[in-house]
């Protein structure tokens, strides 16, 4: 018996986005990262803005009873 062997869809990040951290910000991040042992700092800021963004649409989605 041949089993078809599934891809799995990943979505390719193909744009980039550049932020700016000033001194004290880039610490405090570099800070986080050692005590959490965190290697990815691009997909810890990644999940943390899409928290954020998808906490926010939640929060303002429209509602039936106000």
């Amino acid at each position: 018996m041949i089993m078809a062997i599934r891809k799995q869809n990943k979505q390719l990040r193909t744009n980039n986005v550049t932020i700016m951290l000033n001194d004290s910000e880039m610490r405090a991040l570099k800070h986080y990262c050692d005590r959490y042992q965190i290697k990815n700092r691009s997909r810890l800021i990644r999940e943390i803005l899409m928290k954020g963004i998808l906490k926010r649409f939640d929060v303002d989605s429209p509602t039936l009873f106000d």
